[in-house]
């Protein structure tokens, strides 16, 4: 184990299982990459490397591939009664909740998050994701339905539809909420009676090993879920057009997901994308500017800015413009940013070199283009991938801060005069994933909510997300939906049955 580790102040089983090997599950046993190679996970915090675990490829993806395969169709899953099913899911979830701060100390390790939020939000929300389907295994029906089949008067008819597993998934997430994303996928294809292959972010692979230990600790049996860790080119790539995998899961940009959907292409494998954002989050000036500048805050900067519903295009209405944009610099002026383990901190690092380039440069387009910077537009310290809260005002609709996702701690605010201009603005947009509108007029709200094309939208509140609410986009922000019992549909396919009297 890297020094970096030791430097914080981490429970024993987080020690213990750093300085493990990081192996990959496949067929329920942890084995190392068919190639043998392994590469680095970086602290981000300091840019300094923590650990190594194993490197798969093609190969170690079409061995998870064919243990997920056999798992599926015969052995102990294939037999297993759903309310077996869901009591071994609501078993995972108790062992998330017991491994809490386990789980959050990797979580900060890897993606550089605060521990209390890690624990509080990310790792709390992944065990209710599985209590949540656990529920559901039980619930999966079908119809009785009566049909008339008009060429054959007088026959009598049987006919029902079964609501039954799509097979074998291929699941890759992201590294913003490794834990998270994991639970968001796992849960409902696990409810389902599917079985998974699941690929981590590169970024981020430890909160997903570690559950997959929970995952064995708490009996599914082998093979039910396979963790290949990896590139994208060497291990998503291929896990994506595997003729062996009958669907695919992606959540990430939207730049990678439509090259999950070519890939997809050969076997015509089902699809579903939670991709990217550029959110409008509008405040009228009949809103409570006491709950609204917070939220407004908090809309871009939870997480870093590194989420793909974040509210990073903010529209005020004109009367209360400077009031809002300046009381919302204000707050990202009083934001502590340092490291993840640090008690007082509110905003972590970025999560890699590569992400922290690509945010520092969208900055500097910004000032470039003339936009003006009332908090942030740089880094912050030598060390590390830290970078201030930015909000940037005098934007306009072609500059490039406004029109393409940063992925971080970056608002652009403009002014509005009324509900139809903001309406047609708001939907400016390729992408359609999330909204905010803020005012005391119901009416307003609801007439808003209607026009705007997005997958979600938040009425005096922003970024809440429950197992139970779905969540995903309209336009480039993807297919389908995450949670909810809509989410039980990416995992089922429908059968009717027909019978003769």
């Amino acid at each position: 184990m890297c020094a970096v580790a030791s430097d914080y102040d981490l429970s024993q089983r987080t020690l213990q299982f750093l300085s493990s090997p990081r192996q990959q599950l496949i067929g329920g046993k942890w084995v190392d990459s068919a190639s043998g190679q392994t590469f680095g996970v970086v602290d981000p915090a300091t840019g300094e490397e923590v650990v190594q675990v194993a490197r798969g490829n093609a190969a170690d993806i079409d061995a998870a591939v064919a243990a997920a395969r056999k798992a599926f169709e015969s052995g102990p899953w294939h037999s297993m009664t759903p309310s077996e099913r869901g009591k071994l899911i609501w078993k995972l979830g108790d062992l998330i909740e017991s491994h809490a701060r386990e789980l959050a100390e990797l979580e900060t390790l890897d993606n550089g998050k605060p521990f209390a939020i890690a624990q509080a939000a990310d790792v709390a929300l992944a065990a209710d994701q599985f209590r949540y389907y656990a529920g559901w295994a039980t619930k999966l029906l079908g119809d009785s339905i009566p049909i008339s089949v008009v060429y054959a008067p007088g026959t009598e008819w049987q006919a029902y539809s079964r609501r039954e597993p799509i097979g074998v998934v291929g699941q890759i997430i992201p590294w913003n909420f490794p834990l998270l994303m994991a639970a968001w996928k796992l849960a409902p294809a696990l409810t389902c009676g599917c079985t998974v292959v699941l690929k981590p972010a590169e970024q981020t692979p430890l909160s997903a090993l570690y559950l997959g230990q929970l995952i064995c600790e708490a009996g599914f049996p082998d093979g039910v879920v396979n963790i290949v860790n990896g590139f994208g080119e060497e291990t998503g790539a291929p896990l994506a057009s595997h003729p062996g995998v009958d669907k695919v899961a992606f959540t990430g940009s939207t730049e990678v997901g439509k090259l999950i959907v070519q890939a997809a292409a050969g076997n015509l494998k089902k699809v579903t994308l939670e991709l990217g954002g550029k959110s409008p989050n509008v405040v009228f000036s009949d809103a409570d500017l006491a709950s609204a500048v917070p939220g407004a805050a908090s809309a871009i900067f939870f997480n870093h800015g590194q989420c793909c519903a974040a509210g990073s295009r903010l529209f005020i209405e004109h009367s209360i413009f400077d009031d809002v944009v300046n009381g919302v610099a204000g707050a990202a002026k009083q934001i502590k940013v340092g490291s993840g383990f640090q008690a007082d901190t509110q905003m972590g690092p970025l999560v890699s070199q590569e992400q922290f380039d690509r945010v520092t440069a969208f900055m500097e387009a910004g000032l470039a283009a003339g936009a003006e910077a009332l908090a942030g537009g740089g880094r912050v310290g030598t060390r590390g991938y830290f970078v201030e809260p930015t909000v940037f005002v005098n934007t306009n609709h072609e500059m490039k801060i406004v029109r393409e996702e940063i992925f971080g701690p970056v608002v652009t605010a403009m002014p509005f005069k009324d509900i139809d201009e903001i309406a047609a603005v708001a939907n400016n947009t390729n992408y359609g994933l999330a909204s905010g509108i803020w005012t005391k007029d119901i009416s307003k709200a609801h007439k808003l909510a209607k026009r705007l094309r997005a997958g979600t939208v938040w009425i005096n509140c922003y970024n809440i997300f429950d197992a139970a609410l779905p969540f995903g986009g309209y336009k480039e922000s993807g297919w389908g939906r995450e949670m909810g019992h809509e989410a039980l549909n990416n995992y089922l396919e429908t059968k009717a049955v027909c019978i003769q009297l």
